[in-house]
C-alpha cells in the first residue's frame, strides 16, 4: 500500500478541501484518464483496490500512472476510550482530491479496454468520476 517513507510531522490537522484543482488537472502521461468530479479524501486502500481492478482488466498490457499519493495521516482513537487525553495515533493515509484532479492515467491500450478498465477502477473509489480522452488521441 502507498504511504510516505517519512514526513515532517507525524500528525496533521484535518483541514478543508476547497476549490477546484489547478494542478494535476491535465493528462500528462497516457491517452486516457480518470478525473474526479467532487472533493474527497481517498485512502491508500481505495487507490490500491482501483489500481488492482484496472491492471487486472487490462491483463497487464499498456501502462498505468497513479497521479495521486496518500501523504496525509488520519488519526483515530481506540474504541471505547473516553474523550480528551490528546489526539489518537495515525491510523491510515489519505490523498486529498479536489474536483478536476486526474487520479489515474493509462496508455498503450485501445479505447474500449481503457473505458471498461477505468469504469471498474471508478467503482472502487468514493467519488464521482469522469473518463477523459486526450484531445489529440487518434486511436492505437
Amino acid at each position: 500500500m502507498l504511504s510516505p517513507k517519512r514526513t515532517k510531522y507525524r500528525k496533521t490537522q484535518k483541514g478543508r478541501v476547497k476549490g477546484i484543482a489547478t494542478r494535476g488537472h491535465l493528462l500528462n502521461f497516457g491517452s486516457f484518464g480518470l478525473k474526479s468530479m467532487e472533493p474527497k479524501w481517498i485512502t491508500a486502500r481505495q487507490i490500491e483496490a482501483a489500481r488492482i481492478a484496472l491492471t487486472r482488466y487490462m491483463k497487464r498490457e499498456g501502462q498505468v500512472w497513479i497521479r495521486i499519493f496518500p501523504d496525509k495521516p488520519v488519526t483515530k482513537k481506540p474504541n471505547e476510550v473516553r474523550m480528551g487525553k490528546g489526539k489518537g495515533a495515525p491510523e491510515y493515509w489519505v490523498a486529498i482530491v479536489k474536483p478536476g484532479t486526474i487520479m489515474f492515467e493509462i496508455g498503450g491500450v485501445p479505447l474500449e479496454v481503457a473505458k471498461e478498465g477505468m469504469r471498474l477502477a471508478a467503482q472502487k473509489l468514493p467519488v464521482a468520476t469522469k473518463f477523459i480522452v486526450k484531445p489529440d488521441y487518434a486511436g492505437e
